[in-house]
């Protein structure tokens, strides 16, 4: 999981209602190869794995993220949100 300062965590306090007003994409969890909806950390909800990853790329394909256990499936969750400009 991302790890934090308690003085990130404090900033994080005074910004997030701006940042999750509005904010679908914590309610989803995305596939490979899908749309980034928002800038951020993203955790893997097969092995808890975490990318950064920005608006508008693509999740990583299957040949770059890979379970021990194939039948294990690759599905991304928000898990911080950036705010970033552009």
């Amino acid at each position: 999981m991302a790890e934090i300062t308690a003085t990130t965590a404090h900033r994080i306090r005074q910004i997030a209602p701006t940042i999750l007003t509005g904010a679908d994409e914590w309610n989803y969890v995305y596939g490979i190869g899908a749309a980034v909806p928002a800038s951020g950390i993203y955790r893997c909800t097969g092995c808890g794995d975490e990318i950064t990853s920005n608006k508008g790329d693509k999740f990583p394909p299957q040949n770059r993220h890979q379970h021990a256990d194939q039948k294990v499936e690759v599905r991304w969750e928000l898990i911080v949100k950036t705010q970033t400009k552009g």
